[in-house]
């Protein structure tokens, strides 16, 4: 699927929403709606009226870490973005170079075997590609508590359309839990940023339920438009069952957030049925797979990468899509983490 999307710069969301004036929240959002090929405008604050009772919302639980480190290779400053810890105790990592703006640029790879100092005095050294298709992310060993280093020196991730540096709790939504193990995501699941306690409220009160699941998200992909890399989710046994009376009652299932819809997906058999599920997955929603489970799914606006395309495809049809990213240009939304949002709904 080719889809080219400019974004003028002047579109980048560069602060969350809440630090744009005075008396603004993060509900503050738009919220463009896409029925098919036909398009409205609403604020985010409108989702409960724009929604049915026994409508279920997927959301993702997991938390955002501060993922990114700096450090040195030699006398190179590098910066580092843990992405995924692998059940070997390796870390997945990104090695960035620093652009002097406060953010980070791709870096050329660095060969197995490359160690790297971390700020607080922590090692780490290159081991292999985490997979054939390219060596942008590797396994790395780090001794040590990672978590801790991240607790105590890391930030979060940013890319250079944003401001400045936001503190880790501008990066959660309402819907983070900590997790057993302090797992967490690379980057935020920000299709649920906008998402404040009394949007969640009067969504509840007008019948509308919620079902948590977790997927840890990896670090983006979208400079090298790669597939997505495997990834820990987790569907527990009551939110499978919510997911299937939903179903059983008429009811439509809207995703919230691409990982959302990965994680359930991932816990939906060949029957369409979803069972309590957990572990890895490397599951890659496209057209010809279809979805089983999902009707609908509210998402950031983010310049295209192929596989967030195929899922979008898979969710709403290529037509939907094609003409909600041209309404989103036409009337100026703002894109990205801390920008406006986008619902897709059946028709």
């Amino acid at each position: 699927m080719t889809v080219v999307v400019e974004v003028p710069e002047e579109l980048s969301a560069r602060v969350p929403v809440e630090q744009r004036g005075p008396g603004l929240d993060r509900d503050s959002v738009r919220l463009l709606v896409s029925r098919g090929t036909a398009v409205s405008h609403h604020a985010f604050v409108e989702l409960p009226g724009l929604l049915r009772a026994g409508d279920l919302l997927v959301v993702n639980t997991s938390p955002t870490l501060a993922a990114a480190v700096g450090g040195w290779i030699g006398h190179a400053r590098v910066v580092v973005h843990f992405s995924t810890r692998g059940d070997d105790g390796r870390w997945a990592v990104e090695l960035r170079d620093p652009d002097g703006r406060g953010t980070t640029r791709a870096r050329a790879g660095a060969p197995a075997g490359t160690e790297v100092r971390l700020v607080g005095g922590t090692k780490l050294v290159l081991e292999e590609p985490l997979s054939a298709r390219g060596e942008r992310l590797w396994w790395a060993r780090v001794p040590g508590d990672v978590l801790g280093v991240l607790r105590e020196h890391g930030r979060a991730i940013r890319y250079a359309y944003t401001e400045r540096d936001q503190p880790l709790s501008a990066y959660q939504t309402v819907f983070a839990l900590p997790s057993p193990d302090g797992a967490g995501s690379a980057e935020m699941p920000s299709a649920g940023r906008p998402f404040t306690a009394r949007t969640v409220v009067e969504l509840v009160r007008r019948g509308v339920q919620f079902a948590p699941v977790t997927l840890h998200t990896g670090v983006a992909s979208a400079e090298a438009h790669e597939p997505p890399y495997r990834e820990r989710f987790a569907v527990p046994e009551a939110s499978a069952q919510l997911i299937g009376a939903v179903r059983a009652g008429g009811g439509r299932v809207i995703a919230v957030g691409t990982t959302a819809v990965r994680a359930v997906e991932s816990a939906a058999g060949a029957d369409g049925v979803v069972r309590a599920r957990a572990g890895w997955t490397d599951l890659v929603v496209t057209p010809e797979r279809g979805v089983r489970v999902v009707d609908g799914l509210l998402t950031g606006l983010h310049e295209p990468e192929a596989s967030h395309l195929l899922m979008l495809e898979a969710v709403a049809g290529r037509a939907a899509i094609d003409r909600g990213y041209e309404e989103a240009l036409r009337g100026r939304y703002l894109w990205h983490e801390f920008g406006d949002v986008h619902l897709v709904l059946p028709e």
